[in-house]
């Protein structure tokens, strides 16, 4: 992404609605996909031009946790593969 259109974006994680994202180690995703027995095309994609993926830089690839509140859990996590346009 050019740094002028990267200026442009609107900090989407300034909404207090919008969970915490972020992008996973090599290390951290491999043991993601060990423990679900899973390979990353089998995770739910998330799109480059999603904005919270824009801002945060991921790649085709990477593998993004989204972390949510949960009444009855307290924390749920959740993984995206990230895919292009």
């Amino acid at each position: 992404m050019v740094k002028d259109e990267k200026e442009k974006l609107v900090n989407v994680f300034a909404h207090e609605l919008v969970p915490k994202h972020e992008i996973l180690s090599k290390k951290e995703a491999e043991e993601i996909l060990q423990r679900y027995h899973l390979r990353p095309h089998e995770l739910p994609y998330i799109r480059l031009s999603d904005p919270a993926v824009a801002i945060l830089g991921a790649k085709p690839g990477d593998i993004v946790r989204i972390e949510r509140k949960s009444s009855t859990a307290g924390f749920c996590f959740s993984y995206r593969y990230v895919i292009g346009q």
